[in-house]
């Protein structure tokens, strides 16, 4: 089956439906899903390079919005959902039940790819769906906000901070330090919060690209 071609589907989750693009490269051996951060969407520019270099390995990506089109206008004016990473996370654990059902991605094996508040989101579904996930990234992430979660994450974790993003990169080693798994911080060298700078989120794909292809192959036979 060729699903290369994104397709957009509506995936129930916890009585709502989310929004996400899906695409699966030929031969994919593994999905990542992206957990966007406050005030994003699927439709993120940062994460969809860094998708793309993905499925160029050979991963299946699922960029799916984590809140509703009526919660994004009431977050818009309140603020209410953006950092609410209990509820974020339960939705990024429930996007990993349906990878696994899924006809063409089950089998695969499941990756996190947080950006901003995004991360703590991902963690927290790293927690409650331990035996799916098997890799973390976070992007100028705020894991931190993972709180007790971060204990008991055990998928392997890669923090990557932009160099310039002093208060973030404090928040991640704190973070680092509540955590028992496998975690790695890769600071990328003159890069601020959004990796604006050229070639930096060519690194963070690079980066994010290795980690899951060490996690997520299958093992050689």
């Amino acid at each position: 089956m060729n699903t290369q071609t994104p397709q957009s589907l509506h995936i129930p989750v916890e009585g709502v439906q989310l929004e996400a693009d899906l695409v699966v490269p030929d031969a994919a051996w593994g999905t990542v899903l992206f957990a966007h951060g406050s005030g994003s969407s699927r439709h993120s520019p940062r994460n969809r390079e860094v998708a793309a270099v993905l499925r160029q390995a050979g991963l299946a990506t699922v960029l799916a919005d984590l809140l509703t089109a009526d919660e994004e206008r009431v977050d818009a004016r309140t603020g209410q959902f953006r950092f609410d990473a209990e509820l974020l996370g339960s939705r990024v654990a429930a996007l990993v039940d349906w990878a696994v059902e899924n006809l063409v991605t089950a089998g695969l094996g499941v990756g996190l790819f947080g950006a901003s508040t995004g991360a703590a989101a991902a963690l927290i579904a790293a927690d409650q769906r331990s035996e799916e996930v098997a890799a973390v990234v976070s992007r100028g992430g705020r894991p931190d906000l993972a709180g007790d979660h971060l204990g008991s994450v055990r998928a392997p974790t890669l923090l990557i901070v932009g160099q310039l993003d002093h208060r973030v990169i404090d928040l991640n080693r704190q973070a680092m330090a509540r955590m028992n798994a496998e975690v790695e911080m890769t600071i990328v060298p003159s890069a601020t919060h959004l990796f604006e700078e050229p070639g930096a989120l060519r690194q963070v794909s690079e980066l994010a690209t290795a980690w899951f292809v060490r996690s997520l192959a299958p093992p050689v036979r």
